[in-house]
């Protein structure tokens, strides 16, 4: 028995201008999904990995993540997230100031799914974010395999 369970959108991004900029964007994109705003990689990890309510234990999510934050690199929480575990699929768009062509080839072959250089183009951000939506209604929740 498979229940179709909302998409949550976690957007990690430390920068609150930034914040409310992508978030008014996904809602003008016709987004309504819940979005969990986290200003650190440990709080955000925390939430990813341990809360009731979170992807772990809760059902699908999308990750919008920075790679600068105060606490940790981006690129590590990409890592932990597409390493091993039941996130490995969970799909990440990386949202950042960086546009160094090794930061984001590492990017990718660490496995996030697009790669947005900020500040964004809105045109551009807005039709990656409508694709988004399009991939939003697709995720599957990863059936738990009988032993």
């Amino acid at each position: 028995m498979t229940k179709e369970q909302p998409v949550t959108i976690v957007m990690i991004e430390d920068d609150e201008g930034h914040a409310r900029l992508i978030e008014k964007n996904i809602r003008r994109a016709g987004i309504s999904n819940a979005i969990r705003h986290f200003v650190d990689g440990t709080s955000a990890l925390d939430y990813l990995y341990n809360d009731q309510n979170g992807p772990t234990h809760g059902g699908p999510a999308l990750v919008l993540l920075d790679l600068n934050l105060p606490d940790m690199s981006g690129t590590d929480i990409l890592a932990r997230i597409k390493g091993e575990g039941v996130l490995k699929r969970t799909p990440v768009v990386v949202l950042t100031t960086t546009d160094d062509k090794v930061e984001i080839q590492r990017c990718y072959d660490l496995g996030c799914n697009v790669y947005i250089t900020k500040p964004v183009n809105y045109e551009s951000f807005a039709e990656a974010i409508r694709q988004l939506g399009l991939f939003l209604s697709v995720i599957q929740v990863p059936e738990v395999e009988a032993e």
